[in-house]
C-alpha cells in the first residue's frame, strides 16, 4: 500500500481540524477522514445554537475567531473552523465512514467506505477524534423507530400548535423545551430523575423551571418513556401508566462514544466507562501510533471535555510524532 500521509485523523470535527493544523504547522501530512460533512456536529445542531463558551477559548491553531459577539453562534463557529481548515490547506476525506484500523509492520491500514466503495490507506500513525455527537442515546423501547420520534432537535418552526414531548432532563432538553414553548408549541417534559439535571447552564435553570411552576410548560419527574404509538407518548411512574398525546417526540438524553473501532485496533477500554487506555502526556494509546484526541479521552463522560479543554491534544500528539521521528532517525543512523 502506498503511505498517504503521515498521520490519518479519523474525524473532521474542531478537534480533528486542530490535529491536522498542527500536524500542517509541524511540516508532517494529515488527512482528516469523516462520516459526514466537516464539523458534522455543529451543521446538526439546534439552527439558532448559540455557544456557552466566549469566542477566544474556540479558536484553534493560532488562528483568531475574529467576530464581534463575546459568544459566537452556530453558524459563525461553522464558518470559523472552516476557514481554518481552508487555510491550512488539509486534506480531507469527507462523507466515508471508517470501519476497520488494522495494526500493520510500520503503521497502520485504515479502511473506510464512501460514496465510491471502499478505501483501503496506509499512515504511520492514526488520531482517532471522532466526538460522540453521531451516537444519541437510545431509551430501546417500541415505537422509537418512528418517523415523529427524533433524536436531535434543530428548529421549533414546524410544530407550532403542535404536542411536543421532550425526554431527558439535561441541557439540550431544556433548551428544546424552552424554544418549543415560545414558538407556539404544547411542551411536555418527561424526566426519569426527580428534578432536571443540576449542571443545567445558569441562566437556563430558573427559566425551564419557572416555566414549569408556573404551568406553561407540563413536567412529569420521575417517570420513563416505556414506548410510543401513534399519537401517544407511553409513560411510566410511580403515579401509574398515562399516555401523553404527542403529534412530535424528541429524545434528548445524551449520547455515546463509539469504541469499537478503538477495541478492535487493540486498545484497552474500560467497560464500564468507556475510557480508552492513553497516556495524557502524549494522548498515545497502549497500541503505539494510534491516538486519542478530544472528547473520546473521556468515554461516557461526555461533559468533561470540549473543545476549549482539548485544543493542546493536537499540540501534545505532535510533539510526540516528531519525538518518534527523530528516535527512528537516530536508530537507522546507528545501523548503517
Amino acid at each position: 500500500m502506498n503511505r498517504e500521509a503521515d498521520l490519518i485523523v479519523i474525524g473532521a470535527g474542531p478537534t480533528g481540524i486542530s490535529v491536522g493544523a498542527e500536524a500542517r504547522q509541524a511540516g508532517l501530512a494529515p488527512l482528516l477522514v469523516d462520516r459526514g460533512p466537516l464539523v458534522a456536529s455543529l451543521v446538526d445542531y439546534p439552527a439558532e445554537l448559540v455557544f456557552f463558551t466566549t469566542r477566544d477559548r474556540l479558536e484553534i491553531a493560532g488562528v483568531p475567531f475574529a467576530i464581534p459577539e463575546e459568544k459566537p453562534n452556530r453558524r459563525q463557529a461553522i464558518a470559523y473552523y472552516q476557514a481554518v481548515a481552508s487555510r491550512f490547506d488539509l486534506p480531507l476525506a469527507l462523507h466515508e465512514e471508517t470501519k476497520a484500523i488494522e495494526p500493520v509492520a510500520g503503521g497502520f491500514r485504515v479502511r473506510s467506505r464512501g460514496r465510491a466503495g471502499e478505501t483501503v490507506r496506509f499512515a504511520p500513525a492514526v488520531v482517532v477524534a471522532t466526538g460522540y455527537f453521531s451516537w444519541p442515546r437510545r431509551l430501546e423501547v417500541p415505537g422509537e423507530e418512528l418517523p415523529w420520534v427524533r433524536a436531535r432537535y434543530r428548529e421549533p418552526w414546524g410544530h407550532y400548535s403542535e404536542k411536543v414531548v421532550v425526554v431527558g432532563g439535561g441541557n439540550s432538553a431544556a433548551e428544546a423545551a424552552l424554544d418549543l414553548w415560545r414558538h407556539g408549541a404544547a411542551v411536555t417534559i418527561v424526566c426519569r430523575n426527580a428534578a432536571l439535571e443540576p449542571t443545567i447552564k445558569y441562566w437556563l435553570k430558573p427559566d425551564v423551571e419557572n416555566r414549569i411552576e408556573e404551568g406553561s410548560i407540563s413536567a412529569r419527574f420521575g417517570a420513563r418513556v416505556v414506548g410510543f404509538r401513534d399519537g401517544e407518548a407511553l409513560v411510566e411512574s410511580a403515579n401509574g401508566n398515562e399516555a401523553i398525546p404527542a403529534d412530535a417526540a424528541y429524545v434528548l438524553i445524551g449520547y455515546r462514544p463509539q469504541t469499537a473501532l478503538l477495541a478492535a485496533a487493540g486498545v484497552a477500554v474500560d467497560e464500564a466507562s468507556l475510557v480508552p487506555r492513553f497516556d495524557p502526556r502524549t494522548c498515545e494509546t497502549d497500541v503505539p501510533g494510534l491516538y486519542v484526541a478530544g472528547t473520546v479521552q473521556a468515554g461516557s463522560a461526555t461533559h468533561q471535555i470540549f473543545i476549549e479543554n482539548s485544543r493542546d491534544h493536537g499540540r501534545r500528539i505532535v510533539a510526540h510524532r516528531l519525538a518518534c521521528r527523530g528516535e527512528e532517525a537516530a536508530a537507522a543512523g546507528r545501523t548503517l
